[in-house]
């Protein structure tokens, strides 16, 4: 490379990885419009989930077959990912592969093993595609999956696969070069090719010149793809790669099917049932004070880590696959309640960029104009797709909320619910009896 080559790369990494931290600026603030919520409870506890399930891919794997193809793309994908820092000193300083003399052998078996792990990879990633496109599996053709989002997971399948394509060639051309009879320019043996070393032949009979400016290409088209892929994870599904480490470690220890009581009505309650408290007292103004709304109707209602849950969701369908709601015809996604938040949020948060970082009200929710009430009370709250997600992400939480919304500041639960709560708010039972006929069936068997 040439002194100009070095300082168009350094431009290129400052303007590629300058947009990545823009971008990664954008969501820590969009997810901290978020309330906040405690979740530093049990560090032990939470490092194991995030080793188990975001390192350890354990909820992955209970589908054996995707699960297996996520670990060669996701090992793959990271460890090849490694050989990045080569390139970045090289593309600076004009070297070629610096760290092969330093590590010796084990240069030559980290080598061996990017290639092996990028066929692998390409195989995965074929898989994948075939399963979406000709096999068409019922929750990839889904009808809440349309649109951008349909098309934004073949984006992925092509740019891993291009990347890899080069990555072998760019190995190849090099190869090819460091065994020219004699030596090629700066082109030192280093590295073992168990892959490449058979994509090589190839460039038998082109002049060396023609071989080594191939290489440059394949070079910069790697590095380009791989800045380029990094600044798409802000648009698309793929944001998982980054956000599933943090989104498990925060996750919701509490076992499923606890659900959260309102701190203020928990409060209110307290007071009803304490005979000294004095209820004409003035209530001291902190954060257990009464909140502005109960429940959720948009974005800003839900805690942050709802939020992330939101940013982090890959999109697979795994929850919907198993919601028996949706199995039974019902309108209700737990795929499409995080698809649709997600939506909302980067839509307030282009909202605060356009009003210099002031939200200006848009006279549009996430309940009603994003996610309907008729979706909400689908719900069955049996958490199957918290269960199923292999990150850890709860729709249900969001779901529950939005239902808080409903009922409490709204009034708006089905008759079938109102009719319930009426029977417990006067004869303190769900049913329409009274107290005193509560016994009847006994005499009459």
């Amino acid at each position: 490379m040439s002194y100009l080559d070095n300082i168009l790369f350094a431009i290129l990494l400052i303007v590629g990885f300058g947009f990545f931290a823009a971008s990664v600026k954008k969501i820590m603030r969009n997810i901290n419009l978020g309330v906040d919520v405690d979740r530093k409870d049990n560090p032990k506890a939470r490092w194991k989930n995030m080793a188990l399930i975001a390192l350890g891919q354990s909820k992955m794997v209970r589908r054996p077959v995707a699960g297996i193809l996520h670990i060669f793309v996701y090992v793959g994908f990271i460890i090849i990912n490694i050989e990045l820092l080569e390139i970045i000193i090289d593309g600076l300083f004009g070297t070629h592969r610096i760290f092969a003399p330093y590590l010796g052998v084990v240069y030559d078996v980290l080598i061996a093993s990017f290639e092996i792990l990028a066929i692998l990879v390409i195989f995965a990633v074929t898989v994948f595609w075939i399963r979406r496109n000709f096999i068409r599996l019922k929750r990839f053709i889904h009808s809440d999956l349309t649109g951008f989002p349909k098309s934004d997971a073949n984006y992925i399948l092509y740019f891993e696969t291009v990347l890899m394509i080069l990555f072998l060639l760019m190995n190849a051309s090099d190869f090819h070069l460091q065994n020219v009879p004699g030596g090629y320019s700066h082109f030192h043996k280093a590295g073992s090719y168990p892959i490449s070393q058979f994509i090589a032949p190839i460039f038998n009979g082109t002049s060396n010149e023609l071989v080594g400016l191939l290489f440059e290409v394949f070079w910069w088209l790697h590095i380009v793809g791989i800045l380029v892929f990094m600044n798409y994870l802000y648009f698309s599904k793929h944001l998982h790669i980054l956000l599933a480490f943090p989104n498990t470690y925060f996750a919701n220890l509490k076992p499923e099917g606890q659900f959260d009581n309102l701190a203020s009505v928990t409060k209110e309650v307290k007071l009803m049932m304490d005979p000294n408290a004095d209820p004409f007292a003035a209530a001291p103004v902190d954060e257990n004070a009464a909140p502005a709304k109960f429940g959720a109707s948009d974005v800003q209602d839900l805690n942050w880590v709802q939020l992330l849950n939101a940013y982090t969701c890959t999109e697979c369908g795994r929850c919907t696959s198993s919601c028996p709601a949706n199995q039974t015809g019902k309108k209700l996604s737990p795929r499409k309640i995080m698809m649709d938040t997600r939506d909302r949020l980067t839509e307030v948060g282009k909202n605060i960029d356009a009003n210099k970082g002031v939200f200006v009200p848009d006279n549009k929710t996430l309940l009603n104009d994003y996610i309907t009430p008729e979706e909400l009370w689908a719900c069955t709250s049996c958490n199957a797709c918290v269960e199923e997600c292999p990150v850890n992400i709860s729709p249900l939480s969001i779901i529950m909320d939005m239902r808080r919304y409903l009922v409490m500041e709204q009034s708006a639960a089905p008759m079938s619910l109102n009719a319930m709560m009426t029977n417990i708010e006067n004869n303190g039972a769900p049913w329409q009896y009274s107290q005193q006929d509560r016994l009847n069936w006994k005499n009459e068997n």
